[in-house]
């Protein structure tokens, strides 16, 4: 199974290195869930080979309704690395992406590393900032078409990231509304609320299933919190901006 394992993140690592669409690898080899994780390591980790560092995870399905939706009774996650930062207010390169989507969340900076599991009560303790962001998903796979297995191998579809003003942690996030829009015309909205009930519950979830595959948590690392709206689609010429009531706002221009 090495071998299949190692196949398949060098065809998804690929896709991502040429912004070229792949067919579902589940097409082609049955892998179960503890091997589709396997295979993002690997493929993450010839990024790395590369050159490029890992600089925190990114969570996913953390609304309950998409959790329903998608027949699965946990959370998903994948890695994010410097190359996928764009700077708030900066440009995302199209050719680097094949149809990448954007969708806004909230970030948490650790302020320590985490061996061990923690309480939501603990989480504050763990974290010295807290900022608006926004995560640009790009499935590798043709026509955005996946199952739980091939998404997850594909790094859970994790390809970039904008972040904002880093904040004190102690404040009240279990109740912004938040929206999404489009050269100034707003396409989504919700509420942090979406976001397991709470944002600060994502980083425990984050803890307990990095820990579960042995995805060391450092200080200094990254966690994207999860979707609070659908995500909305990317075209050249646009502007994305995301609003985050007393969070601030954030936005970047796709060219």
């Amino acid at each position: 199974m090495q071998q299949t394992i190692s196949k398949l993140s060098a065809i998804l690592d690929e896709a991502a290195r040429l912004a070229q669409p792949t067919i579902q690898i589940t097409n082609e080899s049955k892998i179960s869930l503890d091997e589709s994780y396997e295979i993002q390591a690997e493929s993450i980790q010839l990024r790395l080979a590369r050159g490029e560092k890992l600089t925190g995870l990114k969570m996913g399905f953390t609304s309950k309704a998409k959790m329903e939706q998608m027949g699965v009774h946990d959370m998903i996650w994948g890695r994010l690395t410097n190359t996928m930062c764009i700077e708030n207010k900066g440009d995302l390169l199209m050719s680097k992406f094949i149809h990448p989507r954007a969708e806004p969340e909230i970030a948490f900076l650790l302020s320590n590393d985490i061996t061990k599991e923690i309480t939501i009560n603990e989480v504050e303790s763990c974290i010295e900032g807290l900022a608006p962001a926004i995560e640009i998903i790009d499935s590798r796979y043709k026509n955005f078409k996946f199952t739980l297995e091939d998404v997850i191998a594909d790094n859970c579809s994790s390809s970039g990231y904008v972040l904002g003003e880093w904040l004190s942690p102690n404040r009240d996030i279990s109740n912004i509304d938040i929206t999404i829009g489009v050269n100034g015309e707003i396409k989504a909205s919700g509420n942090s609320r979406a976001i397991l009930d709470n944002p600060f519950q994502s980083l425990v979830e984050a803890v307990r299933l990095s820990l579960k595959y042995g995805q060391e948590l450092k200080k200094g690392m990254i966690i994207l919190a999860g979707a609070a709206t659908p995500a909305i689609p990317i075209n050249e010429g646009d502007t994305i901006e995301a609003t985050f009531g007393s969070l601030g706002q954030l936005s970047f221009h796709a060219k």
